[in-house]
């Protein structure tokens, strides 16, 4: 499963670690994130639960870059 998620993130250095970050977590199996359109687009594990797998993205992402913010709903 895909979904894309808007993002807010302040330069395209700090998007690009956001996404080695997203692509670390367990339940992604690939992760790109774009600074022109301030998106986040995931495709998820099978069998992973998309939820649980963003928190989790959503934290490591906060370590790489503490002002980055996935808007999740």
């Amino acid at each position: 499963m895909k979904k894309t998620y808007k993002i807010e993130v302040d330069c395209a250095v700090c998007a690009s670690k956001m996404e080695e970050a997203a692509k670390k977590t367990a339940g992604v199996a690939d992760a790109t994130v774009s600074f022109m359109t301030q998106k986040m687009k995931v495709e998820f594990l099978e069998g992973a639960d998309p939820a649980a797998v963003m928190a989790d993205v959503l934290k490591a992402c906060k370590k790489v870059e503490s002002d980055c913010e996935i808007f999740l709903d």
